[in-house]
């Protein structure tokens, strides 16, 4: 991406803004926080499927976030962002998630959906980035 490991990671740090720009995300608000860790309530749904559950984060500034799930309607949440700086300036981020709900039936519709839903995510985070920092570095 055309900004910096220190942009990105900002954006993606800041978990209260995500109402703002990532669809299904219909509300967030951190519980706490310091410069080593957060503990975040996100509220995400979709039609008449609406759920909160709990996310916990550590911080790596500026090039590493990790996060575990804290609880809710999911079995198993875990999340990783890495930012790597690229020579002439930009970067490249890497962005796992590892995931497994309790309900085998809310399971089998995510695996259907899952390479829709994290395109449409990936495309959110990009155009909120653009959106913040404009032009290319």
């Amino acid at each position: 991406m055309p900004y910096t490991p220190a942009q990105l990671y900002a954006l993606v740090a800041d978990v209260e803004r995500y109402p703002d720009f990532l669809p299904w995300c219909l509300g967030a608000q951190v519980m706490r926080q310091d410069d080593t860790s957060a503990k975040a309530i996100l509220r995400i749904g979709y039609r008449e499927f609406q759920d909160s559950f709990v996310s916990l984060v550590r911080f790596n500034p500026p090039y590493a976030i990790h996060v575990d799930y804290g609880g809710g309607p999911l079995k198993t949440l875990e999340t990783d962002w890495a930012f790597h700086p690229t020579e002439g300036g930009g970067c490249t981020v890497d962005f796992s998630i590892s995931f497994s709900f309790k309900s085998l039936l809310a399971g089998a519709v995510m695996d259907m959906l899952f390479d829709k839903v994290l395109k449409k995510m990936a495309q959110a985070f990009e155009e909120r980035a653009h959106a913040l920092y404009g032009s290319p570095c």
